[in-house]
């Protein structure tokens, strides 16, 4: 009887929880995982290969030198790496998927924040030029490259960067927000963390990439000016002679002479005929490939 009681009592007792692996995912620290930072490490490869492609796809004449294009795009990885984990931090620290608190910052940094770095970097541009700080110019490091610009430089990215993240914190507290964390529609854990990861990132990071790189490079541009230099080795029997300057993107300058044997036929042949005529000079403007002289 009361053997029959005890195993009666073993039977309805609590049974100890089988044991389990941990299921890979978005779990608290999955993205920090094995399989987590493999998708990382994945994602920066295809991030660096479309700033190369990038690259390649602009004109030749405004073409970055490889050391110019490192400088610039090594200021945006930077700011990416801190914004990466900065989002990787803030999603293990409220009860929801992390996954989905990462994708809410994600994106909100991909439309929003790509406004608020756009209006940062045209504030920072616009006080470096009135304060005439030449090193400070995004994408402008000297001749030759000083490390010390490309430094401040970076420094004043990551405060914008900065600024960026604290706005987006501040949105995300809005209660409504974390009801959209709540929606899971992959079940799939170790999916879901390569959607949140690699995927959704790769397509929204291509054209993010692209952009800030606008942002943050020296435009190309191609500068025709004309110089006058009297009285020098290249005056011809006092006359001015002039030049056609064009700089390129890296500020290397050549200069296509403008003869002046043309100018001189062509004023005497207009001195003649008005001591001829007797009539007035009248001045005339002259041009010489397409540029006023």
């Amino acid at each position: 009887m009361g053997t029959s009681n005890g195993s009666k009592s073993l039977t309805l007792g609590p049974s100890p929880p089988d044991p389990s692996p941990t299921a890979p995912g978005c779990g608290n620290g999955a993205m920090m995982g094995s399989f987590g930072i493999f998708l990382q490490g994945l994602l920066a490869v295809m991030a660096f290969s479309i700033l190369m492609l990038k690259r390649f796809r602009e004109p030749k004449h405004e073409r970055r030198p490889w050391k110019i294009w490192f400088l610039d795009t090594s200021k945006q990885a930077i700011g990416m790496l801190f914004i990466h984990f900065a989002n990787v931090y803030l999603s293990d620290l409220t009860g929801e998927d992390p996954c989905s608190i990462y994708l809410i910052n994600f994106l909100l940094d991909a439309t929003l924040g790509m406004l608020l770095i756009y209006i940062g970097v045209r504030v920072v541009s616009c006080i470096v030029e009135w304060r005439q700080w030449e090193s400070l110019r995004f994408g402008e490091y000297g001749d030759p490259v000083q490390c010390q610009a490309w430094v401040g430089q970076c420094a004043l990215y990551i405060v914008i960067m900065m600024f960026e993240k604290t706005a987006i914190v501040l949105v995300l507290l809005i209660p409504h927000l974390k009801e959209v964390a709540k929606v899971k529609p992959i079940k799939n854990p170790q999916l879901e963390l390569a959607t949140v990861m690699l995927i959704v990132p790769f397509f929204v990071n291509a054209l993010m990439f692209w952009v800030v790189d606008n942002f943050l490079m020296k435009k190309g541009k191609t500068k025709a000016k004309t110089e006058e230099r009297e009285g020098s080795p290249d005056s011809r029997n006092g006359t001015t002679v002039r030049y056609r300057r064009t700089a390129s993107y890296d500020e290397s300058e050549s200069e296509i002479l403008i003869s002046a044997d043309d100018e001189m036929e062509e004023s005497d042949g207009e001195d003649d005929l008005r001591r001829l005529t007797n009539s007035k000079p009248v001045k005339k403007k002259k041009h010489r490939f397409g540029l006023p002289v």
